[in-house]
């Protein structure tokens, strides 16, 4: 029998497990495999945002350079096709192999943590009475197990197995994300941001990372492959020729509207990350709530009684991360609505170098090559 359950080992399960105490028996179920590239890869930019950057930080953590990819990225270039208005906004993000990230934080968990790879965790019961607890029914290769646990942690992504069972009805918002990797064109060192109403209500993104370039956006679920085709089409004439992907992915995303779309524990029952509805609604990001999350659910196990009482203080700790994303929820307007977004960008407020109108004469995207560290002359280094 053990303590905790942890089904996923993305940023959420893996924080949880490096953070419980010792004297909590843990074991963690994850599909990736526990080195090299091989298993279950998260689709994702791979942009470490300032928020997410404050987290780590808040935990004493310093980022390896093997997780870090070229080039890094200074500036946000915004381009709004139906208002042909382009600008750009100075932004900070950390440019990482998302894959290596994971597998970094996984690295951290302590080895008293029963950890569990290229592993599937399914059939989730719960049993009720004096000694409640849940069972899992753990698939590794072949073999089978049925595993036994009090406290049930759900930080399985967006199409959480753990959610189904705790909380099957999301009322919130879905969209589905694709994105495709190229060789042969390196774009200049900034995070592209697209908006098009007439394929999204969300947005698109395009930035490098070493000898690709990786375009991608969040569309409605029906129609969502047609919608990004459409998109990449309508880049073409602004510099963005893109041909023959070498990889294509894509996942579900959530997006929160309202407070009932973030998922309470039950049961003994919790959710955290994306799992619990822990999602940017305008930006999509979400690494920065499964850190906050995990840390939050880690301090009430570790100091509650009673599974009715950890539920409780869990719901009352994590209110600060859903006021938080819904106070973006009513800040998205001045970022998806057209006229408020041709507005703000008309303004030219808190702009590189102002907005101007597209032209297919000055590429948005320029193929100049940018060069990568070990390119870079050693005075340029310093």
């Amino acid at each position: 029998m053990y303590d905790v359950a942890i089904v996923g080992l993305g940023p959420a399960g893996s924080t949880l497990a490096r953070l419980l105490p010792e004297r909590l028996r843990v074991v963690a179920v994850d599909r990736k495999h526990a080195a090299g590239d091989g298993g279950f890869h998260k689709p994702c930019g791979g942009l470490l945002a300032p928020d997410a950057q404050q987290a780590l930080a808040s935990s004493d953590l310093v980022l390896p350079t093997s997780v870090l990819v070229d080039p890094q990225i200074f500036a946000v270039k915004t381009v709004d096709l139906a208002a042909q208005q382009v600008s750009s906004y100075q932004r900070f993000y950390l440019n990482m192999d998302r894959h290596r990230f994971d597998q970094w934080l996984c690295s951290l968990i302590p080895d008293r943590v029963d950890v569990r790879t290229d592993a599937v965790a399914s059939g989730f019961r719960h049993v009720g009475g004096p000694d409640a607890h849940w069972e899992l029914v753990v698939r590794q290769g072949q073999t089978k197990e049925v595993v036994r646990a009090r406290h049930l942690v759900g930080a399985d992504g967006a199409r959480s197995a753990v959610r189904q069972v705790v909380r099957p009805a999301w009322a919130g918002g879905r969209c589905t994300a694709i994105q495709q990797w190229f060789t042969g064109q390196v774009a200049d060192p900034i995070f592209l941001s697209v908006f098009d109403p007439t394929v999204t209500d969300s947005y698109a993104w395009g930035f490098s990372k070493n000898e690709y370039f990786v375009f991608g956006g969040a569309f409605p679920s029906t129609g969502a492959r047609a919608a990004f085709d459409r998109l990449v089409a309508a880049m073409r004439p602004y510099g963005l020729r893109l041909d023959d992907p070498v990889r294509t992915e894509a996942c579900q995303v959530l997006r929160p509207r309202r407070p009932r779309d973030f998922a309470a524990p039950r049961a003994a029952a919790f959710l955290v990350g994306e799992a619990a509805g822990f999602v940017s609604p305008t930006s999509l990001e979400g690494i920065s709530y499964a850190l906050r999350s995990a840390r939050a659910l880690a301090h009430v196990l570790s100091t509650s009684t009673t599974p009715v009482a950890a539920e409780r203080r869990y719901w009352s700790a994590t209110r600060s991360i859903r006021t938080d994303l819904l106070g973006k929820r009513l800040k998205s307007p001045f970022m998806y609505y057209p006229p408020l977004r041709r507005l703000v960008m008309a303004s030219g407020l808190l702009t590189v170098s102002g907005t101007h109108r597209l032209n297919p004469d000055v590429p948005v995207v320029s193929s100049r090559p940018c060069p990568s560290r070990d390119e870079v002359p050693s005075e340029g280094r310093r």
